[in-house]
C-alpha cells in the first residue's frame, strides 16, 4: 500500500491533500526534479521553490500495525502543520511494510531510486538493522523515529533516529522501580527472536545488575507466542518480587493478562513494547500497576507538548501515545535540519541533523549527539485508572 500525503503552502494560504494508491507508481523523484532543493533565507524565512520529497516506511499492517498507524498519525499532524506554516513545500510518501523487514528493504531501495531528501522509519529495530545500509550506502539521511535496539545508527554517519534507546530509558526504569518496591529478586522474561526486545534484555540484565538485583530466572520465549501459563507458572515458582519483562505489545498483552489470571500480582516492569494504549485497552484491569520507562511524558506542561496534545485530540479525537509523539516530532526536527542552512540536499540535511541542539518540542528540550542518538528527557510511568501516570 502506498500512501501520499502531500503538504502545499502559499502566501500563508495551506491545503493539505491525503489520496492512496496503488503500490509500484514512483514520483519521488520527478517531485526532487520539478525545482531547486536549496532556497533563500534561514530557519523561519527559508524559502525553497521545489517540493522537497521524503519518505516514511511504517508498519501500518501486520504484528506492529498498532505503533505504525499512531505513527502515520503524528506524521500527518506535524504535515498539516508544516504546510500552514508554509515556506518549505514536504512531498510526504508513507509506504506499509508489513511489519515484514524484507519488504522495508524493497521500499527503502524504492525511495532511494526515487531521489527522496531522506527516509523516515522503519517502525521496528529488526526492519531498521536490515534496510538502513541502502540508505546509507546511497548518502540518504534516515531518521528513526522508534527504533530502540541498540547498535542501529552504528550502521552509518547518515543514520540518526529520535527514539531513545533502551539503554537510555530502561536504566532509570529499573532504578525507579527497585526504590519504589524494594526489588531484590526478580524474574525475567523476553522473546529471543526479535532485536528490539533483545536489546531490552540486554539493558535490562545490566541495570538489574547495577541496582544489585539478583535474577533467580531468565525465560526466553518467540514474539509469535500467545499462551504463557506454563512460562509463568514456572516464574511463579521462583517468588519473585517483580516479573522483568521485553516484549512487543502482541505477547505483553496476554503475558500480562494471564499473569493475573494465575495469581501473579507483584509488580510488572516492561520495556518500551509496553508503551501502547493497547496494553490498558486489551487487558485492562490486568495492566494496572504495570511500570513502563517512555520517551515522552505526556503529562508534560511544556508549551510544545500541550499544542500537541490539543490539535491531536481535536484532529482523531483521541488522545496520542509514545509513537505518535516520537512520528510528530520526527518531522519536525527534519524540517529544522532544513531550514538550518534551507537546502533540502541529503548531505546537507545529514549536516544539520548532527548539528541539532536544545531544540524545543513535545519530547523536551532535544538535542542529537555524536553518535546521532536522541539526547532528551525520559520518565517512568506506571499504568493508573486506565491510563500511563509518572510514577511518584
Amino acid at each position: 500500500m502506498r500512501t501520499k500525503l502531500h503538504t502545499v503552502a502559499a502566501a500563508g494560504a495551506a491545503a493539505l491533500l491525503l489520496a492512496s494508491c496503488g503500490s509500484g507508481e514512483s514520483d519521488g523523484g520527478d517531485s526532487a526534479a520539478s525545482g531547486t532543493l536549496t532556497g533563500e533565507g534561514s530557519g523561519e524565512s527559508c524559502t525553497i521553490e521545489g517540493e522537497v520529497p521524503l519518505g516514511a516506511v511504517l508498519s501500518l499492517t501486520g504484528a506492529a500495525a498498532s505503533y505504525g498507524e499512531s505513527q502515520q498519525r503524528g506524521l500527518q499532524l506535524a504535515a498539516a502543520e508544516l504546510a500552514e506554516q508554509g515556506g518549505v513545500t514536504y512531498d510526504l510518501t508513507i509506504e506499509d511494510d508489513q511489519t515484514d523487514p524484507r519488504q522495508a528493504i524493497t521500499l527503502f531501495d524504492q525511495f532511494v531510486s526515487d531521489g527522496v531528501s531522506l527516509i523516515i522509519g522503519p517502525t521496528l529495530s529488526n526492519a531498521a538493522v536490515q534496510a538502513d545500509p541502502i540508505a546509507q550506502e546511497a548518502g540518504v539521511p534516515v531518521l528513526g523515529i522508534s527504533n530502540t535496539a541498540a547498535g542501529v545508527t552504528e550502521i552509518g554517519d547518515y543514520i540518526f533516529r529520535d527514539s531513545l534507546t533502551e539503554q537510555a530509558v530502561i536504566p532509570q526504569t529499573v532504578a525507579q522501580a527497585t526504590e519504589q518496591f524494594g526489588l531484590q529478586d526478580v524474574v525475567v522474561m523476553y522473546s529471543n527472536d526479535d532485536a528490539f526486545t533483545e536489546s531490552g534484555y540486554e539493558a535490562f540484565a545490566a541495570a538489574l545488575e547495577e541496582e544489585g538485583v539478583n535474577v533467580s530466572e531468565t525465560i526466553t520465549f518467540s514474539k509469535s507466542d500467545t499462551d504463557f501459563r506454563a512460562l509463568l507458572t514456572q516464574a511463579q515458582e521462583s517468588n519473585p518480587d517483580a516479573l522483568v519483562v521485553s516484549a512487543l505489545i502482541e505477547a505483553a498483552v496476554p503475558l500480562v493478562t494471564q499473569a493475573r489470571e494465575l495469581g501473579i500480582d507483584v509488580p510488572i516492569i516492561g520495556g518500551n513494547g509496553f508503551n501502547n494504549p493497547t496494553l490498558m485497552a486489551d487487558a485492562g484491569e490486568a495492566a494496572e500497576g504495570v511500570v513502563v520507562g517512555a520517551a515522552w511524558n505526556s503529562a508534560s506542561d511544556n508549551p510544545e507538548n500541550q499544542a500537541f496534545l490539543e490539535a491531536y485530540e481535536a484532529e482523531y479525537g483521541a488522545q496520542p501515545d509514545q509513537f505518535a509523539a516520537q512520528a510528530y516530532t520526527g518531522l519536525k526536527l527534519v524540517d529544522h535540519a532544513v531550514r538550518a542552512n534551507c537546502s533540502a540536499e541529503r548531505d546537507s540535511i545529514q549536516q544539520a541533523l548532527g548539528q541539532i541542539e536544545d531544540v524545543p518540542t513535545v519530547l523536551g528540550e532535544f538535542s542529537i549527539d555524536e553518535n546521532r542518538d536522541a539526547d532528551h528527557p525520559a520518565v517512568v510511568q506506571v499504568v493508573e485508572n486506565g491510563q500511563f501516570a509518572v510514577l511518584e
